[in-house]
């Protein structure tokens, strides 16, 4: 059952985003044993990885009343929505301009408030950039452990469209610099793949646990391909061979380089294109030569949707190199669905860990076309059975959860793991 309340409006104009003196709800449940607060700005309406990730740590923690869980995220308003062991905190702030999903959460003495009025036993962050700060300064008083997840690979947001080489190597510098200012002032840093604990090391951060993510075997599963002809129907799918990218349009995913490859695609194995999503790039990738011939389907905030779209393709394609972990390409291989990947990254690390797809190298248009070309003459559904078994085994929701809750608890105790 949920309980949904906002916040009430204290002043007006710009300082109205602090809600500091607004009447909060009754602690919440306070006999838990352990509690954690999330805080991200990285919680918009067309997000993906990392909401998901804190929603299925909402569901684990439902049932547990041992557990309890806090998040605070930026919103367009301020409100409280509380559902069993989870609540979450939406503080109004100002869009992002160069990311519409996401918000600025700058309502520092809200947080504050929040942080001192449910006392967590464990502080989560999520982000980057100022939230990390925000968070120190919110839990001055309280003095709560702090731990950082790194969703984002920070030095490789540097892409191409930096300019000049020497200019991207300066600017990838300073963020590995930054990475290892920030990641040294944690007791744990938290990553989800192999890949991301590297890129850690390689900024000189030392204390480093792996817990990767898991998926909603549920949700995503093959069973869906029974209904495959109706979802390709009502979505306006082509018939025949088809791959299916789902996530943001954005430059790090590197959905420029499929689009250049895709005719060649088509033309060998008439294989068809669909791209799911929403973000900051989708306009310039409109305007792309090649993409008449795409499917465009918008967000889609259903889960069930999703779940239906990647069951109805044939091969799901995960081209950004830059991926922490990878979630969209599990969900995929959960699907019973191969995966044509690109060589880097934590979706890389997924489609070689599982052996149910191809890879291609970074950048590499032709070498995608090939791998493509050479995925759909494979035997799918054995492929795909194979990608559902390595999901099942490897990423249920309640192991990755269990795992990260020994986290907690260990940083809490002070008995932190050893660098690793």
């Amino acid at each position: 059952m949920t309980r949904l309340t906002a916040l009430p409006t204290l002043s007006s104009g710009a300082a109205s985003a602090d809600r500091s003196g607004a009447e909060l709800p009754p602690r919440l449940r306070p006999h838990a044993r352990l509690g954690v607060l999330d805080v991200t700005k990285y919680f918009g309406t067309t997000s993906g990885g990392i909401k998901t990730y804190l929603l299925e740590k909402a569901r684990f923690v439902a049932v547990r009343p041992e557990l309890r869980q806090i998040m605070v995220v930026p919103g367009p308003a301020d409100r409280v929505d509380t559902r069993n062991g989870s609540r979450i905190y939406a503080l109004r702030g100002p869009r992002i301009p160069a990311n519409p999903p996401y918000r600025f959460l700058l309502a520092t003495r809200s947080f504050r408030r929040i942080v001192e009025h449910e006392r967590p036993d464990v502080i989560e962050v999520g982000s980057p950039f100022l939230v990390p700060w925000l968070s120190r300064l919110a839990n001055r008083r309280h003095e709560a452990p702090m731990v950082w997840y790194y969703h984002t690979n920070v030095p490789r947001l540097v892409g191409p469209e930096f300019g000049l080489a020497r200019t991207r190597g300066l600017a990838t510098a300073a963020l590995e610099r930054y990475v290892r200012f920030l990641g040294r002032r944690f007791p744990v840093v938290i990553c989800a793949s192999d890949y991301a604990a590297a890129e850690l090391h390689g900024c000189g951060v030392e204390r480093v646990v792996r817990v990767p993510l898991g998926v909603d075997t549920i949700t995503f599963h093959p069973r869906r391909r029974e209904w495959a002809s109706e979802t390709r129907a009502v979505h306006g799918l082509p018939d025949g061979p088809l791959a299916i990218y789902a996530g943001r349009f954005a430059a790090e995913k590197r959905l420029d380089v499929v689009l250049d490859a895709w005719a060649e695609v088509e033309r060998r194995s008439r294989m068809r294109l669909a791209l799911v999503g929403a973000g900051p790039d989708e306009a310039r990738l409109r305007a792309h030569p090649y993409a008449a011939r795409v499917t465009w389907l918008p967000y889609q905030r259903e889960r069930d949707r999703l779940a239906d779209l990647l069951a109805a393709a044939d091969v799901a394609v995960a081209p950004g190199p830059s991926e922490t972990f990878g979630l969209a390409v599990l969900e995929s291989l959960a699907s019973g669905t191969p995966v044509l990947s690109v060589d880097a990254g934590g979706a890389g690390e997924l489609a070689f860990r599982s052996r149910a797809g191809e890879r291609y190298r970074d950048g590499d248009v032709g070498h995608l076309a090939q791998a493509a070309v050479w995925l759909a003459r494979q035997n799918l559904p054995f492929l795909g059975e194979r990608a559902r078994r390595y999901a099942e085994a490897e990423h249920s929701w309640d192991a990755v959860f269990a795992a990260l809750f020994e986290v907690y608890r260990g940083v809490t105790s002070g008995s932190w793991p050893e660098p690793r």
